[in-house]
């Protein structure tokens, strides 16, 4: 048994948590030389990214044979003399897969999101004495539409997005729901209002999209850090951007904290 920190191996692979070096420690710690008779190590294939299969075989002796993508192939794979048809081989991500992943990446940022809904109307509470339903309801939804749009929205329409960068893919996204709710009447009128929703609700949905990316059959661990160089600081100027046009509204128009006001 590798350890690869509770990551799964595909990223664990591109991290080397589950790599050469580690697996040659485990060979060594558990003498397994002296426990079996033969010399074959069967890896998941999705490991093979963090492996040097010559390297395991100069210092440990066993060769290193890459078995299928899914374990349910595995009495298969073994029963055909550790030989993999090609669809063992094949990594899928439909829609059918992407929806399995939904609920996990919806769930992962909840308590976030609901802690900065509940920061917000203390602002409100205290910045203006008091609070107006309809203004803060349009205001949690819109947030809230923006999360799904990277958590939800994003992953299911994947590969129709725009962009290969996940970023891009997730502004986008943020850019449907922005005229979801433009159109249901949730935004105001003016174009300070618009364009702070949209940076809002762009950044937003571009960060949680990018954290996709761990998930996906689509990127490799250093296209991802390389996205988050560049990435990064645009998402933080956007949101930055939208409080700024917050606090103007708040303080220079003495509108309410939401954008609502025309």
């Amino acid at each position: 048994m590798l350890d690869t920190k509770g990551i799964n191996v595909w990223c664990a692979a591109g991290e080397g948590t589950f790599g050469t070096e580690e697996l040659i420690n485990r060979i060594s710690e558990t003498k397994l030389g002296e426990i079996v008779s033969h010399k074959k190590l069967i890896l998941p294939q999705l490991g093979a990214v963090g492996v040097s299969a010559h390297i395991i075989k100069k210092e440990t002796g066993f060769s290193v044979i890459y078995g299928p993508v899914r374990a349910s192939d595995i009495p298969a794979f073994l029963k055909a003399g550790f030989k993999a048809t090609p669809e063992m081989r094949r990594v899928s991500f439909n829609l059918v897969d992407r929806a399995k992943l939904v609920a996990a990446e919806f769930a992962l940022g909840l308590r976030y999101l609901l802690i900065a809904c509940a920061v917000i109307l203390a602002v409100e509470l205290t910045l203006n004495r008091g609070f107006s339903i309809r203004q803060d309801y349009a205001l949690f939804v819109n947030i809230f539409l923006a999360y799904l749009a990277g958590t939800v929205l994003g992953p299911l329409l994947l590969p129709w997005l725009p962009g290969r960068a996940f970023s891009l893919k997730g502004a986008f996204a943020g850019l449907i729901v922005f005229l979801a709710a433009w159109y249901s009447g949730f935004l105001g009128s003016s174009v300070l209002v618009l364009t702070g929703w949209f940076l809002l609700m762009a950044s937003l949905a571009s960060f949680m999209l990018m954290n996709f990316t761990g998930a996906s059959t689509y990127t490799s661990f250093s296209g991802v850090k390389k996205e988050m160089r560049s990435a990064v600081p645009l998402q933080a100027g956007a949101f930055a951007a939208a409080v700024l046009i917050a606090l103007i509204k708040l303080f220079v128009k003495g509108a309410p904290l939401t954008f609502l006001s025309k």
